[in-house]
Order: structure tokens, then sequence, then C-alpha cells
């Protein structure tokens, strides 16, 4: 399985988007300071993810939610 997840910043608010295979890793590595993008932000915790059967799904679904269509789509879901 792969996940699409999105993730908040406890310091700022922000959200992160991404995908992985390993949910549970990822997201110690997020608060471990191990990601570039997200080292400055902890801690974070999951605010929503989603399940995918395939690596190609879950990054294009990342991708969608990056655009402005996929904020407004999280928006109107309430996701964020």
């Amino acid at each position: 399985m792969y996940y699409t997840y999105i993730l908040k910043s406890l310091k700022d608010g922000r959200y992160y988007y991404g995908h992985t295979e390993n949910l549970l890793r990822r997201i110690h590595e997020h608060n471990l300071g191990q990601v570039k993008a997200t080292k400055y932000r902890k801690p974070l915790i999951l605010h929503y993810v989603e399940k995918y059967e395939s690596r190609s799904e879950a990054a294009k679904r990342e991708y969608f939610f990056k655009t402005i269509d996929g904020y407004l789509h999280l928006k109107e879901k309430g996701v964020i």
C-alpha cells in the first residue's frame, strides 16, 4: 500500500503534502528533522491520509493536492 498524507505543523499551522509507502516511518523522519522541507516546522502531526494500491496513484493525488483545484477540493471537504 501507498499513502498520500497531509501533515500539519504545530509550530506554524502550515500543511505539508507527501506520499510514501511506509507512513509511520515517514512521519517519524519528519519529526526527527530529517526532511529538509519540514525540518524547522516541527513538531508535525498527521492531519489527513488516503490509501492507494500503487505509487503512481499516491503521487498523482499528492500533486493534485498541491494545485489550486486540489486546495479548493480539500477546503470544500473541510480537510484544511
